[in-house]
Order: C-alpha cells, then structure tokens, then sequence
C-alpha cells in the first residue's frame, strides 16, 4: 500500500495529483526549485524537499536529486506527472532500484516507445495503421508537404512544416538542433504531413494481470506550434468503424509492449483513415476530459494498478460529453509570446459539472523558467453543443488579471462556427488567428469606463467640480485616448465619446449606456499599470519602456526574457533577408525565432548561445536597402 507520494513535477499536475491523494489518505511530498518556493504545489503538499537551482536541468530534470528526496522524505512512491522526466525510463528504473513504487508503466515499455521511430517498427509488426517514414536524403517534390520531427520527444519541439524541397536541409538541420537541445537527442525523422488532418487519442489503462481499457477517444486537434489548447472527449463525428479501429489499435499497442498504467496511443485521423504517431507513456494533460465522459479518478486508478489491484474486465460506459481549455501566459497575437508577472486574480468558475485545474492563485508570480499554463477548465454536458456553450461562458466570466492570458482566444475558438460544427484541424489556428485575435469592438468602452473610475478614485484631482465647472481630463489606456468633463451634479459627460452616456460610476464599478444599450464594467487597477474594465486588459502605462524608442532602426530586441538557444550562421556583413531568423530564444519550455525585420546587411549579432538576455536586450542590427541607398 501507498501510504506517502512524492510527486516529480511541479504546478498543475501536482496539485491535480495531490487532490486525489488527499481523497484518498496518501502523503504527499512535493519537491521545488528555488523559483517555485512559495508555488501552489509547494503550498498544497505535506512534505516538500528544495531542488537547489532554477533551471529544469539542475532541478526538476535531475532524477537522482529527486529520489534522494523522495527516501529523504519519507516517500514509499513516485508520481512522474507529465513532462520532465514521466517518460525517462532511467528515471523509473532508479525510483524502483531505490525501493520505491513507480506510478507509471515499466521501464521497458517507456523505453520502446521514447523513440518515434522505433515505436513505429513495433506498431507495424502489431498491425497498427501507419504512416510510412521518408528519407529526407531522397525526399522529391513529390513527397510535399514533409513534417520533420523528433524522434526522441514530444510538445512540439524538433518539429517542422516543409512545403519547399529547397528549405529541406535548413529545416532538417534546425529541427535536428533543437532536438539535441530539447531532449539531448538530435534524431530526427519525416513522413508525408497530411493537411487538414485530426489529432485523435485513445487514453488506455492497463494493469498487471492483463486487462487494458480503450477509455473512447479524445479529438486534440485545435494546436498552436503542435502543442495542444482545447481537447474534448468522445471525438466528435467519427463513424463507428473507424471508431473501433481507434480502439482496437490502441489495445494492441498497449499489448504490444507488455504495458502497465495510464498511456495514451495517438493517431492522426483523414477522412476515414488513422494513422499511429506515437504513444506518450504517461498521463495527459487532457485526460480530465476522459474522467468526466467515464466518471473515473485516472489518478486514482494509477495509484491503484501500482500497488498490484485487478482493473474489472470491462471499464464503464460513457455518458455524456466534455470539453477542456487550456490557460496559457501568453499573447496569441504576439506569435504565442509567454508572458511573465504576478497573477493579480484568478477566478475561474467550478461547480455545476465545471471543472478547475490549476497550477497557480492570486498572488503567484509566473515566471521565465518554466510551462505558461495557468490552470485547465473543463465543462462536462449531456450533449456536445451544451459542454462547449457552458466552457466558454464559465471561461468569458472569469477574473483572469495579470499577464497577458489566451482566455478571450479559447472564448473566441469555442465559439467559432468550424468549432461548434465540429469542423476539425490541426490548421485551424494557422487559418483563423488573425480573426481570432482582432481587438474586441468594446474596447473603447472598456477605455471609458477605466478613466472615469480612475476619475472617482483619485477624486481630490477634482475637489471642487460640484460647486463650479471643471476642465476637460484626458486620459490614455493602450491605443484608447479618453476625454471626459466632470458636471456640477457630480457626474461626468464623455466628449470623445459623444454616443456614450454615463450612468453610474466608482472606483470599483461603472455603468455605460452606449446607443442606447447599458453595459456594466468591473474595474480593477494594479500598480504595474494593468486596468481590467469587464473582459478588457487595458495598459494605463508601459510596463516596459519601449525599447525601439532608443534603439537603432534595424535593431532586433529581445521581445521576452529567455535563453538564446541558437544563432544563424551568418557574419555580420552578409546580406539577410526580411523574415529570415537570425536568433532563436527559449523561454518557458517553447522556442522563439527572432527574424530580420527587412532586407539588408547584418551590421552587428551580439547573441551568443547560452546567454540569458532581458526583454529589450539588442540582440542583432539590420540596415535596411532604403539605408543603404541614402
């Protein structure tokens, strides 16, 4: 028996482990690198044993530090989570050469499946369907479109799109080095990318005495930079033959490798056709969606099928439908920018078949190290229509203040007529982003209403304006300038905007009659210069000085703070083209290609690998032709 969990992970996963291990009677030990001292997870465990250092490689990645800690704490048990190292056989074999119980599949089975490629030989031998390999050295035109990726990882990372024969050796060699870096493995494989295909998922979950559950499907498609935002489950609009056959290749890759525990086989689906990409050895971070649709505890069963219990024959049928989103710090319309700062408040409904997931409250900062993702919410229904309608109300009513989130870009997707019909893609974000991200047409309202309660809140600027007539006040909130008057009878008339009448104001809340219709507006203003009027994010002052107003033309800054990972391989002097990447920067686990911003020469590269720089740090300049001609 399981009596105290360690959990090797951090935020959401280990809050998400820690609650069922609460429910249950089981210890919890939770351990933390410095940035991450005063975390969620750290706050939420029994025990928690320090991870000296910041950086995933001297801390959470450190599998012998982290076993240490576990016999330190007096653990009996590891939790992988996902990430990190859930699927480094390694890792699981030195957790069960110290004597402790692994909650995950057997090192074998994590070990076959690690590697993409090898993966795939055994998934052909079982009879699962697959796309065929192809050999970049030989690759023609005729084998377009190409998706390069890593044989070694996952989330996105050594991935690329190749649609040009002659971008092939570039592409192959930058998905090939981010590779190395990501997973210290540079292998990297291609295969026909199918467009407009479906990401779809079988969770299974097996135990020891040779049972494995097929938990239905899961459609994953809805990705930016392959890493998934909304999940749901049952997949919507497959048949029931393709169905089965989901079902059944799931079944047999699990069989196929001896498999023990949570895992997920994932496939891409066209037209009626699936196709085996890989299986992750671990849990999801989608799997809520399947516990909602089965009614089951997965974290629970896993702790379950560790500790020797039989799974019954058969798992429990289905009911219903569910939808999950994931938060992220982000700024979709900043090409997925991570965001950093202090969560001011992060209010996200529960109850009524509505769930919260989250890996950070009020209060916490985010910061550069590690995953953007704040929380997952996720909306169980009878019915598909009904669990997507009720996930992007719960998720436009809630209080999310801080840094910049993708909370109106989730509202927006959910409610996109593709999305609702259930039109499905891993390109719908590639088609759509610049509709989805178009500023709301009710932001100059939320402008309004952010001056005027700024107006009552600091009211002795204004002492005297019931007794005599004040001067026009002006005020600027992001592209917004605002004008308004104080009246004698203690209200305000807003002269830039002549169609909105005011009709109650404090510091706290403001009412607008815009055209006729009344609007109310929750106000909230932070000292970083953040003010939320409503759903609207509004920036009083720069949070940063802007860089580009003392800098160079041509000069390329670093738009977040990060590691530099990579530079081009040219000299300054060489001539660079307009959108050609001459930086690569990481920051919270994605990487960032920082490009010319136009033809011209390279007149200076100061990034040099390794290095961490700052937002705003002058990392290459380009002289532009029109400065060369002057």
């Amino acid at each position: 028996m399981i009596s105290s969990l360690l959990v090797a992970n951090r935020a959401e996963i280990a809050c998400r482990v820690f609650r069922t291990c609460r429910s249950l009677g089981v210890g919890t030990v939770a351990v933390y690198a410095d940035p991450d001292a005063s975390a969620l997870h750290v706050r939420e465990a029994d025990t928690a044993v320090r991870l000296p250092g910041a950086a995933p490689a001297d801390t959470y990645l450190r599998g012998d530090l982290i076993v240490k800690a576990a016999l330190a704490a007096g653990a009996d048990a590891v939790h992988p989570g996902y990430g990190f190292l859930s699927e480094n056989a390694d890792f699981a074999r030195a957790v069960l050469d110290a004597g402790l119980t692994w909650v995950g599949p057997p090192p074998k089975a994590i070990e076959t499946m690690a590697s993409k490629t090898r993966a795939k030989e055994l998934m052909a031998a079982a009879g699962v369907p697959l796309l065929h390999a192809v050999d970049p050295a030989t690759a023609t035109d005729a084998d377009l479109p190409l998706l390069l990726k890593a044989a070694a990882g996952g989330g996105g990372r050594g991935m690329r799109v190749v649609r040009d024969l002659a971008a092939l050796p570039g592409e192959l060699a930058a998905a090939t080095a981010e590779a190395r870096s990501a997973f210290g493995d540079g292998e990297v494989f291609a295969e026909p990318y199918v467009e407009r295909g479906r990401h779809v998922e079988v969770q299974v979950l097996a135990d020891t005495h040779g049972t494995v559950w097929a938990l239905g499907t899961r459609d994953c498609s809805l990705q930016r930079r392959h890493q998934k935002v909304v999940e749901e489950a049952p997949a919507p609009g497959l048949g029931p033959e393709l169905r089965a056959t989901l079902h059944t290749s799931a079944v047999a890759a699990a069989r196929a490798v001896g498999y023990v525990g949570a895992g997920t086989v994932e496939f891409l689906v066209s037209g009626d056709r699936a196709y085996f990409l890989e299986m992750n050895t671990r849990l999801q971070v989608e799997h809520p969606v399947t516990e909602a649709v089965f009614g089951l505890d997965l974290v629970a069963l896993q702790l379950a099928v560790a500790e020797g219990a039989a799974l019954p024959p058969e798992p429990p049928a289905p009911s219903g439908h569910a939808v999950e989103a994931r938060l992220y710090a982000e700024d979709p319309a900043r090409d997925w920018a991570p965001q950093t700062g202090v969560v001011h408040a992060l209010d996200l409904p529960e109850g009524d078949r509505l769930r919260v997931d989250a890996g950070y409250a009020a209060g916490d900062t985010v910061g550069t190290h590690y995953d953007a993702m704040l929380a997952k919410v996720i909306a169980h229904a009878p019915t598909r229509e009904e669990a997507v309608r009720k996930l992007a109300h719960a998720l436009a009513r809630a209080r999310v203040h801080g840094p910049v989130t993708n909370r109106d870009l989730l509202v927006r997707s959910l409610r996109h007529p593709d999305f609702v019909a259930g039109r499905l893609d891993t390109g719908f974000y590639e088609r759509n982003l610049p509709e989805l991200t178009t500023p709301a047409p009710g932001e100059a309202d939320g402008a309004v209403a952010a001056a005027l309660a700024d107006a009552v809140r600091t009211g002795s600027r204004f002492g005297a304006f019931r007794n005599v007539p004040s001067q026009p006040q002006s005020a600027r909130y992001g592209d917004h300038e605002i004008r308004y008057r104080p009246t004698r009878d203690g209200g305000f008339t807003v002269e830039s905007h002549p169609h909105t009448r005011v009709v109650a104001v404090s510091p706290e809340r403001v009412s607008l009659e815009v055209d006729g219709v009344v609007r109310h507006f929750e106000v909230a203003a932070y000292g970083d210069g953040t003010v939320y009027a409503g759903p609207y994010r509004l920036t009083a002052h720069p949070r940063f000085t802007d860089p580009a107003e003392r800098t160079a033309p041509g000069s390329l800054l670093a738009p977040l703070p990060g590691t530099v990972v990579r530079v081009a391989d040219v000299e300054p002097g060489a001539r660079v083209e307009a959108g050609q990447p001459l930086v690569w920067l990481e920051a919270m686990k994605m990487e960032h290609r920082i490009t010319a911003p136009a033809s011209g020469t390279l007149t200076a590269l100061h990034a040099v690998p390794g290095r961490q720089v700052e937002v705003g740090a002058l990392l290459a300049v380009v002289q532009d032709v029109q400065e060369e001609q002057a």
